[in-house]
């Protein structure tokens, strides 16, 4: 048994159903393993399909598709081994599954054995589940191949695989990004190296896929539990290594490990956003976005983000003055476009919010102007939005954020309105921090968006706090009872005030048909609405 190895990593960012662009970027990178001198390359999670393909897999002709690209991808492989992660179908079942490939031929194929059905996995409904965790004999090299969440138990299979006299285990993996993710999967993979005394790959995806990031970060971790290797944060890579087993002298010439840094927390949110958002835009085809531009934070950090990720010339930022706009508003959102270098332009709604109101002036009658005049601010303001998307072909980013997106603080049909929400899972306090760490790179963000009042300026002397507490006691409250799944006695406990707490939970549960018509937003914390989070619009459950 050979007991040097050197190993190569392929990070890859997979399209999800673009067989053709995964299948040449897998064969390039097989290359360029070959070309290290690497014994054995390994690929992400299902990275012939992209991650996660979900109904799409119910399609024989998407599952013969992918089978036909694995084929392709094997003639590519001479003497490295490959293990690329491909759907596998037996009679009328499939399965994640993972192929290694060595001269051409597949020699064998790895059926994973722990399907996900929590939080954003939904794998039961797609896959039977593999039954032998199986050790490989290939070129001389005994190995173990498991995918995902057969790594995240501490007595599954890599125990097994351990006992079968496997040396290093080659774990493929699709594994989405969440505030403190990385530090937890790193914690369990390290914890069954050292108690299996084994090395772990761990090959990670990376991209954007709909809310989900996939952060990259695949590593190396030797038989100590330590993380002797770390590929780049939401990049593209190839971390190449020699794993010297036991008092083995390694033959090639020696590979200087890479172990790129770990981020601190708001530039790694920033780079998620990021990736999720350029990903998001480039996959689906779209070329500009458009930004409604209010001259408060939320939109000045959406539309940084949107030119950080996409560039200042695709990029516009509108700005839709009312009776109720200030002139600070309007001079802040001048300020951050041209800060920015954006294309900026005014749009004033006054006249068809007289219209509107003319329209309305018998229905409305002997009634007091309230939340519905506000409204149609938001929504004639949704409606310019769309008219310019559906003229020009933009992708109209929303600026709500989750504190609003919690407890309904937004218009439907209004700022609502559009394809993706950037910030949808970032919570008000991080909407700051974010801001500022963004301004820490370059002053982009004008002093006077961050030091003023959050207002929606749709009745005079508005401010958010007329309706909600303080953001620096809602955004707990909401992380205790949305992400937390606390109970209402657990988060007063916490010690906030029960009026806030009543008040915040009443404002959430009612608020849940307006998140179903939200447009889909990335994925940065623990528990986001939708894919995490699903609650009955229609329920009379009540803790109170």
């Amino acid at each position: 048994m050979k007991r040097s190895i050197r190993l190569a990593q392929a990070q890859l960012n997979s399209v999800v159903g673009d067989f053709s662009y995964n299948t040449e970027k897998i064969i390039s990178y097989i290359s360029r393993a070959q070309n290290t001198g690497a014994d054995i390359v390994t690929f992400p999670e299902l990275a012939i399909t992209g991650y996660p393909p979900e109904d799409l897999l119910f399609k024989t002709h998407f599952i013969q598709r992918n089978i036909d690209a694995l084929k392709h991808i094997t003639k590519s492989v001479k003497d490295i081994i490959a293990v690329v992660g491909f759907v596998d179908k037996d009679g009328c079942d499939i399965y994640n599954a993972a192929a290694i490939i060595h001269k051409k031929k597949i020699r064998a194929i790895y059926h994973k054995m722990l399907l996900p059905n929590y939080g954003v996995f939904d794998e039961l409904r797609y896959f039977k589940s593999g039954e032998r965790p199986s050790v490989f004999n290939v070129n001389d090299i005994l190995f173990g191949v498991n995918i995902c969440e057969d790594a995240w138990h501490i007595k599954g299979p890599i125990s097994r695989q351990a006992d079968k006299g496997a040396g290093i285990i080659l774990t493929i993996n699709s594994s989405p990004y969440h505030i403190g993710k990385v530090r937890e999967r790193e914690r369990v993979i390290q914890k069954n190296a050292r108690d299996n005394r084994v090395f772990i790959s761990y090959t990670n995806m990376v991209g954007g896929q709909d809310e989900l990031v996939f952060d990259g970060r695949s590593m190396l971790v030797d038989k100590s539990g330590r993380v002797i290797a770390r590929a780049k944060a939401f990049e593209e890579d190839l971390l190449v290594n020699d794993i010297v087993l036991d008092d083995a002298r390694n033959k090639k010439n020696p590979i200087t490990r890479k172990i790129s840094p770990l981020l601190k927390e708001t530039e790694e949110v920033y780079q998620a956003l990021l990736l999720g958002l350029k990903d998001y835009v480039e996959k689906n085809g779209f070329k500009k976005v458009a930004i409604g531009l209010s001259g408060g934070i939320d939109s000045a950090l959406v539309a940084a983000l949107a030119v950080d990720a996409l560039g200042k010339e695709n990029v516009i930022g509108l700005f839709m003055p009312s009776r109720y706009s200030s002139q600070r508003s309007a001079d802040d959102a001048r300020s951050l476009a041209s800060n920015l270098g954006i294309r900026y332009e005014v749009v004033p709604i006054e006249r068809v919010f007289k219209a509107y109101l003319a329209s309305l002036e018998k229905l409305f009658k002997g009634l007091k102007s309230d939340i519905a005049e506000e409204n149609l601010q938001a929504r004639i303001r949704g409606n310019i939005l769309m008219a310019l998307s559906n003229k020009f072909g933009w992708l109209i980013l929303t600026t709500g954020n989750k504190s609003e997106m919690s407890t309904g603080y937004a218009t439907l049909y209004g700022d609502m309105a559009g394809g993706f929400a950037v910030i949808k899972d970032v919570p008000k306090t991080l909407v700051y921090g974010l801001s500022l760490y963004r301004n820490s790179v370059s002053k982009v963000i004008p002093i006077s968006i961050l030091s003023k009042e959050p207002t929606a300026e749709l009745k005079p002397n508005q401010k958010d706090s007329d309706t909600l507490p303080a953001y620096t006691k809602l955004d707990p409250i909401l992380k205790s009872y949305v992400e937390d799944d606390h109970d209402i006695k657990k988060v007063i406990s916490g010690g906030f005030s029960g009026k806030d707490v009543l008040k915040v939970v009443a404002m959430v549960d009612r608020s849940e048909y307006k998140r179903r018509q939200s447009p889909p937003g990335i994925r940065i914390t623990p528990k986001a609405f939708g894919r995490d989070r699903r609650m009955p619009i229609t329920n009379r459950f009540k803790e109170f």
